[in-house]
């Protein structure tokens, strides 16, 4: 009998999951105290007092809010991580979409720009690496027929 492995994957909280949470867990407090002021009390007072369950949920609330929006500020502005050594290393990359980014590769003595969307990665560009050194204000020889290069595929593109 042939087995395939269990699979388990983390899908990131979206916007509709986080208020179905949030709407659930103030429900879940407003039971609570419905059900502390149901309850018969004692001459000792209430063995729950309303307030603090509205303070734990409050702080609950809270907790899951800063949650979700650390994880999307990590998943929005993490930079790539590239290795330093090895045969392949990222020299850099921009987003080009929401989910799009182009990547500038180093493989060896050449770069190849690929393009990188949900399931799909494709090679855009295969061009010799550049032995010049540069300064960031100041663009590489080979950045500059790149550019020519990108503007003429544009407009063909455009015009066709």
């Amino acid at each position: 009998m042939n087995h395939k492995p269990l699979q388990c994957t983390l899908r990131p909280l979206t916007a509709s999951v986080a208020a179905r949470i949030v709407a659930l867990t103030l429900l879940l407090g407003t039971c609570l105290e419905a059900a502390a002021a149901m309850a018969p009390t004692a001459e000792a007072g209430p063995a729950v007092p309303s307030g603090s369950v509205i303070q734990v949920v409050i702080g609950l609330v809270t907790v899951l809010a800063l949650l979700g929006g650390i994880s999307w500020l990590l998943k929005r502005f993490s930079p790539l991580r590239g290795t330093g050594s090895g045969l392949i290393r990222i020299v850099g990359g921009a987003a080009v979409g929401q989910r799009e980014r182009i990547v500038l590769v180093e493989v060896g003595s050449t770069w190849l720009l690929v393009g990188v969307a949900p399931g799909q990665v494709r090679a855009l560009h295969t061009m010799p690496k550049s032995e010049t050194a540069h300064t960031p204000d100041t663009p590489a020889p080979s950045d500059q027929v790149f550019a020519n290069w990108l503007r003429r595929i544009s407009e063909k593109r455009g015009n066709a």
